[in-house]
C-alpha cells in the first residue's frame, strides 16, 4: 500500500478480510514511529517503549472488529498505547511497592542512565521537568506538545472535556518554566 490511500478508504479495507492484513500492515508502517515516541515518553525506556508499541499494534489487531471508525485510526491508536502505558506503569509501582513520587524518581533515574538517550543537559533538564508532572498533566503536556495534537483530538483519547486539557496544559506548563527557573 502507498501514501496515497484516505483513512477512509484503510477503514473500508479493514472490514474486508482479504484486505485486512495489507491494511493492518500500512497502519503499521504510519503510525509505528510517532506511537513509539509518545510510549517512550511515557516509559522513558528503549526496551520498554518497543515492547509496549509491539503490544499496542497486537491490541489493536485483536480488537479491530470494534474499531467503527467513529474516531481517528489515530486517536483510537494512541488511547490503546496511552492505556498500554499506564497499565505497565502502575504495575511496576506495585511491582516494586513505590508510591508515585518513588516511581517518578525511579523514572528520572532510568532517563540519566538510558544508553539510547542523546540529549543535551538542556534536554535532560527538560525531561525531568515533565517527570515532575502529575502523570495526566504529563500526558496531556506530551499530546499536546510533542505531538501537536489539537484539543478535541486529546479529549477523545483522554476521556476529558477540552475546557480541562487546556487548563492541565497551561499548568503544566508554568510548572514547566517554574522548574526551569529552580533549576537554572
Amino acid at each position: 500500500m502507498t501514501d496515497k490511500y484516505t483513512e477512509k478508504e484503510i477503514i473500508l479495507k479493514l472490514q474486508e478480510p482479504d484486505q485486512q492484513r495489507e491494511a493492518f500492515e500500512w497502519i503499521v508502517n504510519t503510525y509505528k514511529e510517532q506511537l513509539y515516541y509518545q510510549i517512550r515518553r511515557m516509559v522513558l525506556s528503549h526496551e520498554d517503549a518497543d515492547d509496549l508499541l509491539q503490544n499496542t499494534f497486537i491490541k489493536a489487531w485483536n480488537n479491530l472488529e470494534y474499531f467503527r471508525g467513529e474516531a481517528k485510526l489515530s486517536t483510537w491508536l494512541y488511547r490503546i498505547a496511552l492505556n498500554e502505558c499506564l497499565n505497565f506503569l502502575n504495575k511496576q509501582r506495585a511491582q516494586k511497592h513505590l508510591s508515585i513520587e518513588e516511581s517518578e524518581a525511579n523514572l528520572l533515574n532510568q532517563l540519566e542512565s538510558d544508553p539510547y538517550f542523546d540529549g543535551d543537559q538542556t534536554q535532560l533538564l527538560f525531561e525531568k521537568a515533565i517527570q515532575t508532572l502529575p502523570e495526566k498533566q504529563r500526558i496531556i503536556f506530551h499530546l499536546k506538545y510533542f505531538q501537536d495534537m489539537k484539543y478535541n483530538e486529546i479529549s477523545e483519547i483522554m476521556g476529558t472535556s477540552i475546557g480541562a486539557l487546556k487548563a492541565s496544559y497551561h499548568h503544566a506548563v508554568k510548572k514547566i518554566e517554574e522548574f526551569f527557573k529552580q533549576n537554572d
